[in-house]
């Protein structure tokens, strides 16, 4: 399929996920890496609190309050 044929299905909103290759696809910077942080055992149980009343585990709001800290958005 040529480069145009398949801008303009994708600007057409049909499906095109059959003529792309997923095997290699990443997204950048998205990147994982472990890391061990250790917390005082208050902080643990404010935010198990918080990831309750969420609805979210723990690790999820870690996540994202840093991430808001640091001025980036998680997809």
């Amino acid at each position: 399929m040529k480069t145009n044929e398949f801008d303009k299905q994708f600007d057409e909103g049909k499906n095109i996920a059959s003529h792309l290759d997923l095997s290699k696809a990443r997204r950048p910077e998205q990147e994982q890496k472990r890391v061990n942080v250790d917390f005082p055992l208050w902080m643990l149980q404010c935010l198990d609190k918080e990831a309750k009343r969420l609805g979210v585990p723990r690790q999820s709001i870690i996540k994202v309050w840093v991430a808001e800290r640091l001025g980036k958005s998680i997809a």
